[in-house]
């Protein structure tokens, strides 16, 4: 038996997010903070500003923040990447942190950093895998109604959790189901075994 990288997207994006956090820690304090947070205030001059509109989902606070996303990730992103394919799942994953890394940075007057708006992306993606054309999953009104009525009902308090990140992940992920229905699948419905041939 040996061991297979099914899901190369996720785990290059699992080695990265570890990556940054393990030279964060042992080798420069600052490098999550200066070069993986999307700060408040856009800077058309400034050509790290246009990175970190990207990269700001590789930094994480600290282990905890690290390990919370990335257990939902890798739980989740395999099946995704296995259904949408590794190319659709990165350019849903970069799409979703152009987005969130733009309405903070545009909207927002605190700094911005971490995965979860990927992880909710993967959850609300993954409860519309098999939504046929013109019906809607109640598995999906479920997902949304507990995580985006969750996200609301906190809004307004106070403290280190960008509930934004979260709802436009979560919208994001509603888009690319909703336009990926009956289209994402790579599987290939099994052969059908010849027939038996006949003696004429």
């Amino acid at each position: 038996m040996r061991i297979s990288l099914n899901a190369p997207v996720v785990l290059g994006f699992s080695v990265v997010v570890v990556a940054v956090q393990v030279m964060d820690i042992f080798l420069n304090q600052e490098l999550a903070r200066r070069y993986f947070v999307v700060h408040p205030g856009f800077h058309v001059a400034d050509p790290w500003d246009y990175v970190r509109l990207l990269s700001h989902v590789f930094g994480h606070t600290d282990w905890q923040h690290l390990l919370n996303n990335l257990t939902y990730i890798l739980l989740l992103g395999p099946i995704l990447e296995d259904r949408y394919g590794s190319l659709r799942l990165l350019a849903m994953m970069l799409a979703t942190a152009l987005v969130v890394g733009l309405l903070n940075s545009l909207f927002f007057p605190t700094a911005l950093m971490g995965a979860s708006s990927i992880v909710f992306m993967l959850i609300t993606l993954l409860s519309l895998v098999d939504m046929k054309a013109g019906s809607i999953p109640l598995t999906h009104i479920l997902v949304v109604g507990l995580f985006f009525g969750t996200e609301l009902l906190t809004v307004l308090e106070t403290d280190n959790i960008s509930q934004m990140a979260h709802i436009a992940g979560g919208v994001s992920g509603a888009v690319f189901g909703y336009l990926l229905a009956d289209r994402g699948s790579r599987r290939r419905p099994a052969k059908r075994p010849p027939r038996p041939a006949r003696n004429a």
